[in-house]
């Protein structure tokens, strides 16, 4: 069983939140553990649709607070957007939807230490593999983490 980063605003469009929904669902489906940054939004959508199908779900939480109500993990950080690092490396891979700087920078550093990233509706940059639908991303994550070197 591996380990799936999803990362993306927690200010977020209710269509991001269906894909990140959707996204947490096919990840749990799968028997992969789902990692995030433990907040709302994206995080918590994807948090919530791993639950709803018995998926294992950590928080990386920037602060000292108890993040979303679906986190089976809670890891209290007090790092800032620093978490950002304990994300990418926790993680065999990583999907981003939507999102703004802070997800930028969580693909800038995934990139950087080699985690493959697969993207629905994100950044449009080198090394992010664009995926049309959350199950085209999860497919690629899930084989992504069970083929590491």
């Amino acid at each position: 069983m591996g380990q799936i980063a999803v990362i993306g605003a927690a200010d977020t469009t209710p269509e991001e939140y269906q894909v990140a929904f959707t996204v947490g669902s096919l990840i749990a489906k799968n028997h992969e553990t789902l990692v995030c940054g433990g907040l709302r939004g994206v995080m918590e959508a994807a948090c919530k649709g791993a639950k709803e199908h018995e998926g294992v779900t950590i928080g990386i939480i920037p602060d000292t607070g108890n993040g979303n109500e679906y986190l089976d993990v809670v890891i209290r950080t007090g790092l800032g957007h620093a978490r950002n690092v304990i994300i990418a490396k926790s993680a065999d891979a990583v999907i981003a939807i939507g999102g703004s700087y802070g997800t930028l920078s969580e693909i800038a550093i995934a990139l950087k230490i080699k985690r493959p990233v697969f993207g629905v509706k994100t950044w449009n940059i080198e090394g992010v593999m664009k995926c049309a639908t959350p199950e085209e991303a999860v497919l690629r994550a899930v084989d992504a983490s069970r083929h590491l070197p």
